[in-house]
């Protein structure tokens, strides 16, 4: 198989199940290689990568050129309006729009606020957890890792958590357009996103109106009270885009990062045995699960200005995918980049990207996966795998799991 076929595969059963062979070939034979398939090109290496990142010629405001570019090609009104919802979210804006919502979003990020939830997230897990033994159930991820990050977030946001299975439907037919899915997506997925966004952004439109008139100490209220420099204050449209972000990235991620790294766990018996041994290296094991089996596989760009890229020419206009999965296993930055190691020190990967556009929740991220992993492996004693088939969700952007099932002996 040659680069570019390789290149064409990554939303193939192959690069679904385990796309990790093939992005070493591609690291090996041609890091920065064109994929006429999905009109992008792929950047593989851990170097190319992190230097991406900091690329001003790269942006991460590609949703207006998307935009332009599908005025003559046919698209689905749908997808046009999804994109105009979409185009004032932090993530996809450039300095100084990104520096300035940022700063605005930090107000409700702040390390000593994160830090205090950590309690109450033992007491989500511990909670989940006693009706996952109780209930009989199976999968890890319906009963323990969607529900906590889902109601974290949404108490963080002063929304009742009763509602977390409506955030959960947004985010899932959100995620069909968002995340890259495969040709098996529905072919109804722009309108089924579009009616998810539109009752997203019209409940926190609703609940921002109630917090406006009687504040409390969440972070919607935080966020409504936060000036910038220049003493303005996020817009309407601006608050409510955020809020519809924070939920869709705040739990999607943080759900896929648990369940990823309790099934690593489960397929490296030796590391986790280490685990259970030594909790103590729970801190660094979080780290290095992140690295090899983390949550978001590619990451978008837009080139705005022509320039060289891994010693090839790339042109304004083009796209760039960042395959951030790649390049925390390249062998020029990790020893021994396939083995599991807990320990491992350092440990400088990029599973929540870097420089002004580095994951805002990672801290909060980080938190829950500690948690989480301790209270599993504390109370799920012989935790192991079933023999049911596990299932890879198609996505280009997210590695993700459709279902996690598992046995144990904890006592009901």
């Amino acid at each position: 198989m040659d680069a570019v076929s390789v290149a064409s595969d990554l939303l193939g059963p192959t690069a679904t199940e385990d796309p990790y062979a093939l992005f070493a070939e591609l690291r090996e034979r041609e890091p920065v290689c064109w994929s006429e398939a999905h009109r992008a090109w792929l950047v593989t290496r851990y170097a190319d990568v992190a230097a991406a990142f900091q690329n001003k010629r790269l942006s991460s405001d590609r949703v207006r050129p998307m935009l332009a570019a599908r005025a003559t090609e046919g698209v689905p009104a749908a997808a046009d309006e999804i994109l105009s919802m979409m185009s004032e979210w932090m993530v996809l804006s450039d300095p100084p729009a990104h520096t300035r919502l940022r700063r605005l979003a930090a107000a409700a990020f702040r390390g000593q606020r994160i830090a205090a939830l950590e309690g109450r997230i033992g007491e989500l897990v511990d909670g989940f957890l006693d009706g996952f033994v109780a209930g009989g159930h199976r999968d890890l991820i319906e009963h323990v890792a969607y529900p906590l990050p889902a109601t974290v977030i949404a108490e963080m946001l002063g929304a009742p958590p009763a509602d977390r299975d409506r955030f959960r439907r947004w985010s899932g037919e959100l995620g069909l357009v968002a995340f890259g899915a495969g040709g098996d997506a529905r072919p109804d997925r722009h309108e089924r996103a579009l009616g998810g966004l539109r009752e997203m952004f019209e409940y926190f439109t609703e609940l921002a109106e109630i917090r406006r008139a009687a504040p409390t100490g969440d972070m919607l209220s935080a966020l409504l009270g936060t000036e910038g420099p220049d003493g303005a204050a996020l817009r309407p449209d601006e608050l409510v885009g955020m809020c519809s972000l924070l939920l869709f990235a705040g739990h999607e991620t943080t759900t896929n990062s648990i369940a990823n790294g309790v099934l690593t766990l489960l397929k490296h018996p030796d590391q986790l045995a280490r685990l259970r041994g030594h909790p103590e290296l729970i801190p660094s094991a979080v780290e290095e699960l992140l690295r090899i089996e983390g949550p978001i596989k590619t990451l978008v760009r837009w080139v705005v200005e022509d320039h060289e890229l891994g010693g090839r020419t790339i042109r304004n206009g083009e796209r760039v995918y960042l395959l951030i999965s790649s390049a925390n296993r390249d062998p020029d930055r990790f020893a021994d980049p396939e083995r599991l190691d807990l320990g491992r020190a350092p440990n400088p990967h990029i599973a929540f990207g870097r420089g002004v556009h580095a994951c805002i929740g990672a801290q909060l991220a980080r938190i829950e996966m500690r948690v989480a992993l301790d209270r599993i492996l504390g109370r799920l004693p012989e935790l192991a795998l079933t023999e049911d088939q596990l299932t890879w969700n198609c996505s280009l952007a997210s590695r993700s799991l459709a279902a996690l099932p598992v046995t144990h002996r904890a006592p009901r």
